[in-house]
């Protein structure tokens, strides 16, 4: 059984990163083979979101969507981004981040469609639907919120004392 890449980032983002790739994905395909297996709803807002499950709607006014794009789960890029995510929750969960992966170009999701990702790509949309900033290679959570605090609407929730 292949794992989803939902899974994938969920297992990488609790993976420690001493743990190379291949056992990660090792251990998640022995845990997703086991019978019984049923899927949990996350509750830790930092949770990987399969872009087939949400749509940017939801996202609307409530969050800033970190959307995270790839060709495959295995591609080094992808694992190196969701790595850096996973290191460093905290600031992002202070700006209402939500994270929306999408490795499977094949699935053509509502998401993939209206943001036409090439490869790999890492997307930051702001809370008001608009794309704050795209970028073609992996970038560090610090990187991330600098990019989100220079949006205007994060600026005007700092001053009107909001998150």
């Amino acid at each position: 059984m292949r794992p989803t890449p939902l899974a994938l980032a969920a297992a990488l983002m609790l993976a420690p990163a001493a743990i190379p790739a291949q056992q990660a994905d090792d251990a998640l395909a022995m845990a997703a083979s086991e019978p019984g297996d049923t899927e949990i709803e996350a509750v830790d807002p930092m949770a990987p979101r399969d872009a087939a499950d949400v749509t940017l709607e939801e996202f609307l006014w409530t969050a800033r969507p970190i959307i995270v794009f790839a060709d495959t789960p295995a591609d080094p890029r992808f694992i190196e981004q969701m790595q850096l995510l996973a290191a460093r929750p905290d600031p992002l969960i202070e700006r209402d981040a939500v994270i929306i992966v999408d490795t499977d170009p094949a699935s053509r999701s509502a998401i993939r469609t209206e943001l036409r990702p090439r490869g790999f790509s890492l997307v930051v949309m702001q809370k008001d639907g608009s794309v704050g900033f795209r970028r073609p290679s992996p970038r560090d959570v610090r990187e991330i919120i600098r990019g989100i605090d220079n949006f205007s609407f994060r600026q005007e929730e700092l001053r009107s004392g909001g998150q």
